[in-house]
């Protein structure tokens, strides 16, 4: 039995270089000037008065919080680099390995959690929210893009056979 290569319409790759990508880039972007103004201003401020639990963990948070965004923003100015054709997919494929979109979380349980100032804590879970729409969009640009189905098959037939099979007994 041969094999045939299904071509498919990448809607991440189009995405990637959509209105929603640029609001994306913005808001991300946005995000690591106001965190770098709030820790340099009244974040530090903040900080100094905080019970001795709280201020060791907003040490290692602000730290985390940090390298997400910074990795983020790395992501997202490669990601507009091949955009703008200034890279090519193979460039950023190998720049993009430098960059983890994961392991950041953070323990909300924590000890002293709810003594930190809750502005850096809406910093934290903002960027949250952002490292997985990027790690989202990331896993969906960059997947393999190949699917193999048998070349007798007709892969729409293959489903509505299958929802057929799905309702016969419902």
């Amino acid at each position: 039995m041969s094999e045939q290569v299904l071509n498919t319409v990448s809607f991440a790759g189009r995405a990637a270089s959509s209105s929603q990508f640029k609001a994306l880039y913005t808001e991300g972007m946005s995000l690591v000037e106001e965190t770098a103004a709030y820790l340099d201003g009244p974040g530090r401020a903040a900080s100094k008065v905080l019970p001795r639990v709280a201020t060791v963990l907003y040490a290692a948070e602000s730290m985390r919080l940090t390298t997400r965004l910074m990795q983020m923003a790395s992501w997202l100015l490669l990601q507009r680099a091949v955009n703008n054709g200034e890279m090519s997919y193979d460039q950023v494929l190998a720049e993009k390995n430098k960059v983890r979109l994961d392991g950041f979380n953070v323990d909300r349980m924590a000890p002293g959690w709810g003594d930190l100032p809750e502005a850096f804590r809406d910093l934290v879970e903002r960027s949250l929210r952002l490292q997985n729409r990027v790690a989202l969009l990331d896993r969906e640009i960059y997947r393999p893009q190949e699917a193999i189905v048998p070349d007798n098959e007709n892969s729409v037939r293959a489903q509505l056979d299958l929802l057929r099979t799905a309702f016969k007994g419902a």
